[in-house]
């Protein structure tokens, strides 16, 4: 007998996230740190501002990894309604000539 298998869909599948929020977060960190390091040895003779320069690109890395994956676990921003105007708002306006 065939067995039945249960599908999670993919928004709900939390494990499938965690994955690619930790993975994603490693990558952006090395990248980023290691382009920081360049940049470093590049730009900078002080060991402490080559160490600063490593830490920001850290920072930049972890920065957007955790930008993404707040979006992957929220989903994308909803479109919120504007606000309404009243006409009498827009008739108090004076016009820039």
């Amino acid at each position: 007998m065939a067995e039945k298998k249960e599908m999670i869909p993919k928004q709900y599948d939390i494990d499938a996230k965690w994955d690619a929020c930790i993975d994603l977060t490693v990558r952006r960190f090395v990248y980023s740190a290691s382009a920081g390091a360049f940049g470093g040895l590049l730009f900078f003779r002080s060991p402490v501002t080559r160490w600063a320069s490593i830490a920001f690109g850290a920072g930049v890395g972890i920065g957007s990894a955790y930008a993404e994956c707040s979006r992957l676990f929220d989903g994308p921003p909803t479109n919120l309604p504007l606000p309404k105007v009243s006409e009498t708002a827009t008739q108090n306006v004076p016009d820039s000539e």
